[in-house]
C-alpha cells in the first residue's frame, strides 16, 4: 500500500468505430501514442502504478508496444476485461459477445487495485494539468466514514465533439463545485451551428447545451469504490443481463451514489485541452495538437 495513486487505464476496446487497434496508432512526432503521454504525464503528477485492462488476446502486442516503454519508471500492472467475468450466481446469455462496458472494465482491474485511483480511456489525451489536478486530489482527500469522496475532470461539450462522426458523453450537472448529477447520452453530434443533440439511454432523443460540462472518463476514486461497483453491477446484471448490448457505465453507478447520498463527487478545473480520436479522420487534428504541444517545450521529443 502507498500513498500515491494508481492509474486505471481503460483499453480493452478494438476502436469499432475507428476501425483499428488505436490505442497503439502513433500519433507523436517520434511515434508516441497517445496513451505513451498520458502514462507520461501520469509519472510526473506523481502516480506511483498503471494498471492496463486490456484484451487478453493482444496482450502481447500491447506489452511489447506499450507497456515495456514504462517498466522501469513506474510499476507497470495487466488485467483482462473477459466476459464471463461476473460475480457468483451470474451467467453469460446466449448471444451475448461483448463486455458489460466501463465499469466491468475497471472490476476487471480489482486484483492489483490496492490504492486510490484515477481513470482513464487509453484513447483520450487529458493533458498535463489534468493528471496534476487528479493526483492532488486523491492523495489529500483520503476517504472517511460518514462519506466518500470522489472526483472528476471536466470538459466543455464544444471541445469534446468529433466532426466526423457521433459521440458519447457523461453530461454533468455541477452546483459550486460538486456534481449534482451524471447522465451517460450517447450518439451526440452538432445538428447545426446552435444545436447539439444526443440520445438518453432509454432511448429518447435530447438537446444538449453548448456550455455543458461532460466527462470524458478521468475519474478520481478511493480504493472502496471497488465495493460499490460490485454491488450496483450486481444489480445492473439482475436487470439487463439478458439484454444483448446492455453496459454499465461508470457516470451511471456515480450518479446512483450521489443521490443515494453515499459520495460527493468534486469537479476539477484544469487549464488543459483534450482531444481524442474516435473517428480515423480526428487523427490528423490529434496529430498536429500534440506537435503544438511539443513545439511549445511542453513535451520532451522523443518522449522520455
Amino acid at each position: 500500500m502507498t500513498d500515491s495513486p494508481a492509474l486505471v487505464v481503460l483499453a480493452a476496446g478494438m476502436g469499432s468505430r475507428y476501425g483499428g487497434l488505436k490505442q497503439i496508432d502513433p500519433m507523436g512526432p517520434n511515434g508516441e501514442t497517445v496513451l505513451d503521454y498520458s502514462v507520461f504525464d501520469a509519472i510526473r503528477a506523481g502516480f506511483s502504478k498503471v494498471i492496463f485492462v486490456i484484451r487478453e488476446d493482444f496482450a502481447e502486442a500491447f506489452r511489447t508496444s506499450v507497456g515495456s516503454k514504462f517498466s522501469d519508471q513506474i510499476e507497470v500492472a495487466y488485467a483482462f476485461q473477459q466476459l464471463h467475468d461476473l460475480p457468483e450466481g451470474f451467467t453469460i446469455p446466449e448471444g451475448r459477445e461483448k463486455p458489460w462496458g466501463t465499469t466491468h472494465a475497471i472490476r476487471a482491474a480489482r486484483h492489483e487495485i490496492d490504492r486510490p485511483f484515477a481513470v482513464i480511456n487509453a484513447d483520450d489525451f487529458y493533458g498535463s494539468d489534468a493528471y496534476v489536478q487528479a493526483a492532488e486530489f486523491l492523495t489529500n482527500s483520503p476517504d472517511d466514514a460518514n462519506k466518500s469522496h470522489y472526483a472528476l475532470v471536466g470538459y466543455k461539450i464544444t471541445n469534446t465533439l468529433s466532426d466526423h462522426g457521433s459521440v458519447n458523453r457523461g453530461i454533468c450537472e455541477c452546483q459550486n463545485g460538486l456534481l449534482q448529477s451524471v447522465a451517460e447520452v450517447v450518439e451526440i453530434a452538432r445538428n447545426s451551428e446552435v444545436e447539439i443533440s444526443g440520445r438518453s439511454l432509454d432511448g429518447s432523443s435530447c438537446l444538449v447545451d453548448d456550455d455543458a460540462i461532460v466527462s470524458m472518463n478521468l475519474w478520481c476514486f478511493p480504493q472502496s469504490f471497488l465495493e460499490q461497483i460490485e454491488i450496483h453491477f450486481k444489480n445492473f446484471l439482475k436487470e439487463r443481463i439478458n439484454e444483448e448490448k446492455s453496459e454499465c457505465y461508470i457516470p451511471t453507478v456515480v450518479d446512483n451514489l450521489i443521490h443515494e447520498g453515499f459520495i460527493d463527487c468534486h469537479v476539477l478545473e484544469t487549464i488543459s485541452s483534450w482531444f481524442g480520436v474516435t473517428y480515423p479522420e480526428d487523427k490528423p487534428h490529434v496529430v498536429l495538437s500534440i506537435q503544438a504541444l511539443v513545439d511549445a517545450g511542453s513535451y520532451p521529443t522523443p518522449l522520455a
